[in-house]
């Protein structure tokens, strides 16, 4: 017999959980703060990315944020501010950015990827959502320093060793697949497992999916508290409504902390804002890109180009920083130099708030301390591409199921002291 089940949260974590859940049998509704049609979810550059095996807690991370403190324009900015949580955050940052603990994380990373990208080619060929972008063209990791080319070629040389399919291209080889580059890039990896995708187009058909399948969505309706009796959550509350719920899904992105804390939980998550600038017309870009020094993705979508770049640590808000679109579209402009972004489209620039665990690594399955709450939160600059996998192996916890992979590294009862 299916659960009432409550979801916290709209963005692709909420509505795959709640997918994967409908398939089950369970009565999902899924309650969302937002209109549920922004955010980032909304604003990613729609990669998937069993390449990005290194978790953002690496070695020599935290050296280059404090680098990079004071330069607001920087791929990688903490925005200088008294906050204890923050302080508490970057610690456990700096202990888990160890290369013991980057070597454990490698393989779970890749693992939970390729099951992850498996699992949109099975939403696609279901028909459920109808057609979609979903393209295995691969990803070009751009370099032009020397330095630059040999901490990639180790990455690919791990990668390789993990199954993951992956070249280093010459810069002849990189012409003949992706023309126009800037005659200053040395050359190119090219993860041959990576695909990529369109998420303005995969949300709306999701939601319609769902709605259409009896799945009730609720924007605009902020969770405010829970009412609770032993360790069970009873229902979520959102002012004077009340949802009841046999079990309860926390997927509310760079939120969680606030309403975990309202269940006596100390959840370590911090936002990271990225940004995104949408070209609606003809450029040169064939191939998904990463460009490494300035840490800007590329990504040719259906209708349009996007450039989206940065990981800002400045609180909760959705304030557009100039300076940091200028810096997107500047980057764009020196690797591919036909690529010249207008201000209209720097005007038109969004942002969206990523969960960032202290180790790099989501938040996935139960709590011990309510016997009905499951996490999916915390996935950073990898929540689009672990959407499907999360919301499955949630509803694998919930149904009681094995799950299909490990979710132990996943725990939110991990410490990180």
């Amino acid at each position: 017999m299916g659960k009432q089940i409550v979801v916290i949260g709209g963005g692709i974590m909420g509505l795959c959980s709640a997918y994967y859940l409908y398939r089950d049998g369970h009565e999902v509704t899924v309650i969302d703060q937002s209109g549920m049609d922004a955010g980032a979810s909304y604003v990613n550059a729609g990669f998937l990315t069993p390449s990005h095996i290194v978790p953002l807690a690496a070695p020599g991370m935290i050296r280059k944020g404090l680098m990079w403190m004071f330069n607001s324009s920087s791929p990688f900015y903490m925005k200088p501010r008294w906050d204890p949580e923050f302080f508490r955050w970057a610690w456990y940052f700096y202990r888990s950015a160890t290369p013991g603990r980057v070597a454990r994380a490698m393989p779970l990373i890749a693992e939970i990827n390729v099951l992850s990208r498996e699992l949109y080619q099975e939403l696609r060929n279901s028909g459920d959502l109808g057609d979609f972008q979903l393209e295995r063209s691969g990803l070009l990791m751009l370099y032009k320093t020397l330095a630059a080319a040999h901490s990639e070629r180790r990455v690919m040389d791990r990668a390789k060793d993990l199954g993951l399919e992956a070249d280093a291209l010459t810069r002849k080889e990189l012409d003949a697949l992706q023309p126009g580059l800037s005659p200053d890039i040395e050359g190119a990896i090219h993860y041959l497992c990576d695909g990529h995708t369109t998420p303005v187009e995969i949300m709306p058909k999701l939601k319609a999916f769902l709605e259409k399948s009896g799945v009730r969505l609720v924007p605009g309706t902020p969770a405010d508290g829970f009412t609770t009796k032993s360790d069970q959550i009873l229902s979520v509350t959102s002012g004077q409504r009340e949802f009841p719920a046999d079990e309860v899904v926390l997927a509310a992105g760079s939120w969680s902390p606030e309403l975990a804390s309202r269940l006596d939980l100390n959840l370590s998550l911090q936002a990271g804002k990225g940004y995104r600038i949408d070209l609606h017309r003809e450029t040169p870009v064939r191939y998904p890109a990463v460009l490494m020094e300035s840490k800007v993705a590329v990504t040719p979508m259906r209708g349009f180009t996007r450039l989206a770049g940065t990981m800002e640590f400045s609180g909760i808000n959705h304030d557009i920083r100039p300076n940091r679109v200028a810096a997107i579209a500047q980057s764009a402009a020196a690797y591919y130099p036909e690529l010249r972004v207008t201000d209209e489209e720097m005007q038109q620039a969004a942002c969206g708030l990523r969960p960032v665990t202290p180790d790099g690594m989501p938040y996935i399955g139960r709590t011990s301390r309510w016997k009905n709450l499951s996490l999916a939160t915390g996935h950073a600059m990898m929540g689009w591409s672990l959407g499907p996998v999360t919301g499955k192996l949630i509803a694998e916890v919930i149904s009681g199921k094995s799950p299909s992979l490990s979710l132990e590294s996943f725990s939110p009862d991990r410490r990180f002291s």
